[in-house]
């Protein structure tokens, strides 16, 4: 049964929120844009997640996609970019809604379970990994991307990365480069593995209460290996670097059969926004002593510095708008971003700072 959420119901919405059972669905259905989250979107999934945390029928909720080609391509960049250009105080504001999601779908005590085939990029990380399960069909590509157009990683996503072995999620962070489930699921990104095809026996099981866990072990099936176990040595080696100078300086020293990927990590990190690469390389870093409310909170004063910059609406100027893949960062070069640069985006917000109650505040379920 679909339920009103923002925009139209029904099958006409971007996001169809409802209930079949003991199941709440959430189903973004916006395929053109391959599922990028508007603020109304996250809006309609804010508003019903608090409801079924009440309803004791709702036993567990379901997020999934309703084309087989993404799961979700993360935000809306045209509407980020044009808010912050002439309407900066909805766009902070629509900031401070995102990371509040994310921080409401990590309190749910319910079992939330995301059906992800596809690419799953950015927000659309951040609608899915703070659930219980999480589902990786054979077409799942992971990616972080966000340094490519003048941005870091954000949804709390660096408190997962700074958590992750071998440095692999400073790697993942500053280069925005893609994996597929098996490694997906060796990092804890994803739960379980189970192909597309089967999706539709989940939310139908779940309908009824089928006891979550026993209903995706049984169809869980082994990825075999991942792409990065053969390169945890040198990621390891070049990543713990203590600044990005030096992180070069290692990749640029690799030797033997490491060497040409070594080349190809700088190649790919010199296309990048220098000021991102630091304020990222900085995230990650403090991120591993911060509990996931207070890295959203850094995620807030981070996103709303760099509404007030230049590189973001230049790297989605040569990214997505003229597509010429030529951005023009300022600063052009790594060495010309100094710490007190970097020092200010990190700066307290006063009384502007993002408010998140307490996960107990949270939890605390009203009549």
């Amino acid at each position: 049964m679909a339920e009103s959420g923002r925009g139209p119901a029904g099958p006409e919405a971007d996001v169809i929120i409802g209930k079949d059972g003991a199941v709440g669905l959430v189903t973004l259905n916006r395929p053109a844009a391959l599922n990028a989250l508007t603020t109304p979107m996250r809006a309609a999934i804010a508003e019903a997640f608090p409801r079924w945390a009440r309803d004791p029928l709702i036993y567990a909720v379901v997020i999934a996609s309703a084309t087989s080609r993404a799961f979700c391509a993360g935000g809306d960049i045209k509407e980020t970019t044009e808010w912050g250009r002439s309407r900066r105080a909805e766009a902070v504001k629509s900031l401070a809604a995102e990371y509040s999601l994310n921080w409401l779908l990590e309190c749910f005590t319910k079992p939330t379970v995301s059906l992800i085939d596809g690419l799953v990029i950015g927000s659309g990380v951040g609608i899915s990994l703070y659930g219980t399960h999480r589902v990786a069909g054979e077409r799942y590509r992971f990616a972080m991307p966000e340094t490519g157009i003048g941005l870091f990683p954000d949804d709390g996503v660096s408190w997962a990365f700074a958590r992750m072995p071998d440095e692999i999620g400073m790697y993942l962070a500053l280069t925005g480069r893609a994996i597929g489930r098996a490694d997906a699921y060796r990092l804890g990104l994803v739960t379980h593995c189970i192909p597309s095809a089967r999706f539709g026996e989940i939310p139908a099981a779940l309908c009824t209460a089928d006891t979550v866990d026993p209903l995706l072990d049984d169809r869980h099936e082994d990825p075999g290996p991942g792409e990065l176990e053969q390169l945890r040595g040198v990621i390891g080696r070049c990543f713990s670097a203590e600044t990005l100078e030096n992180l070069r300086e290692r990749l640029r020293a690799e030797r033997g059969a490491s060497a040409t990927w070594a080349q190809g990590v700088l190649d790919d990190m010199s296309q990048r926004s220098p000021t991102s690469l630091k304020i990222t390389h900085r995230h990650v870093r403090l991120a591993r002593t911060l509990d996931l409310r207070d890295t959203l909170r850094q995620d807030f004063r981070l996103g709303c510095r760099c509404l007030e910059g230049h590189d973001f609406y230049e790297g989605v100027r040569a990214a997505l708008i003229d597509r010429d893949q030529a951005p023009k960062w300022q600063p052009q070069r790594l060495e010309d971003v100094s710490e007190a640069m970097v020092d200010a985006y990190f700066a307290s917000l006063g009384g502007d700072e993002l408010q998140l109650p307490s996960r107990a505040e949270m939890q605390a379920v009203a009549p």
